[in-house]
């Protein structure tokens, strides 16, 4: 080989290092804000809306005494098991908003589902009606299951 083909080869293969480089580290940071998002608490001077762990959530139901434990899974879902002491309200039916009107919204309310998704997404419904705290279960029952945490019928 000559030395202009050299040239090309070393090149391209530092372009193609730098390439990967860079992506991989977009990738991290990708993934960095995705878990930043995962932890987020929205706090304003009115409400608090946070994801907690299984931990920070039994916590929260022992010392938030007036607090409601929201279950948003389906009835078929329910049936398998729930938290001790859960209200049930079904995320995918027709009239979830106006279940969610008869709770009090000052009372903390803990909202968990199966594995954390419906019930973000209920937090966040939970927050723009003016509910002023809010906690989602991470990971859902099943996290907590894998906790070994006790569940009922």
């Amino acid at each position: 080989m000559n030395n202009f083909t050299m040239k090309r080869i070393a090149i391209f293969g530092v372009a193609l290092t730098l390439s990967l480089g860079l992506a991989s580290c977009g990738n991290s940071q990708n993934q960095k804000s995705a878990q930043a998002a995962t932890n987020k608490t929205t706090v304003s001077s009115e409400s608090i809306a946070k994801n907690v762990n299984t931990t920070e959530f039994k916590q929260l139901i022992e010392t938030k005494k007036n607090g409601v434990i929201l279950d948003v899974r389906t009835p078929q879902e329910v049936a398998q098991g729930a938290i001790v002491g859960s209200v049930h309200m079904n995320f995918y039916a027709p009239d979830f908003k106006e279940q969610l009107k008869t709770l009090d919204k000052n009372a903390p309310v803990m909202v968990y589902c199966a594995v954390g998704g419906r019930s973000g997404s209920a937090m966040q419904v939970l927050n723009s009606m003016g509910f002023k705290e809010v906690y989602n279960l991470a990971g859902g029952i099943n996290a907590w299951r894998q906790q070994g945490l006790p569940t009922g019928k």
